[in-house]
């Protein structure tokens, strides 16, 4: 279900990452500050809409200017018919209640480990539980994302709910940015 009233249109150009890693071809758009300004946070949030007339659901993530970006993985792009440098036609509108995020299988396991941690996991908001897993998947190498695993657990085994000194923008922290797109 989509949130009511909350719909955003706007045009925004298809862009190419300059480093696109492994995973197939994609490419991404940058939401103008009018459309992000509609949306529920300015953290990770999910949204449904269409694309050049296509419908999909994705989860936009921050851009850390208050905004918000886009993946467009090949599948949509085809489906779409369009290609990286096209001016799209979007429509987006948050959806509402905020699906739960997928646990990645490490973050499982620990928590399946950690009964105290994985009782205060259960007892917090959807939107909490989205943000220890952005804070654990941004970790940019992997001895960082194990540290904050179990510095995860040991806080929720405390009962702490939210995730401490996290920017989920990414504008106080600068720790989240939309792709550099290629030359």
């Amino acid at each position: 279900m989509t949130g009511s009233g909350a719909v955003s249109r706007f045009k925004a150009k298809l862009l190419r990452p300059a480093q696109p890693g492994a995973g197939g071809e994609w490419a991404f758009l940058v939401l103008p500050k009018t459309a992000s300004n509609k949306l529920p946070r300015r953290g990770r949030t999910t949204v449904a809409g269409t694309l050049h007339g296509h419908p999909f659901q994705a989860t936009l993530d921050p851009d850390g200017r208050l905004s918000h970006w886009m993946k467009v993985d090949e599948k949509l792009r085809k489906a779409a018919k369009v290609k990286a440098g096209d001016i799209v036609a979007l429509e987006v509108s948050p959806v509402e209640p905020e699906p739960e995020p997928r646990l990645p299988p490490d973050l499982k396991a620990a928590l399946a480990a950690s009964p105290k941690a994985r009782a205060t996991w259960k007892g917090t908001t959807t939107i909490a539980r989205l943000d220890w897993v952005h804070w654990i998947t941004t970790a940019k190498q992997q001895a960082t994302r194990k540290r904050r695993i179990e510095n995860a657990c040991h806080m929720l085994a405390a009962g702490k709910q939210r995730v401490c000194c996290f920017d989920p923008s990414g504008y106080y922290s600068k720790g989240f940015s939309a792709p550099e797109p290629a030359g």
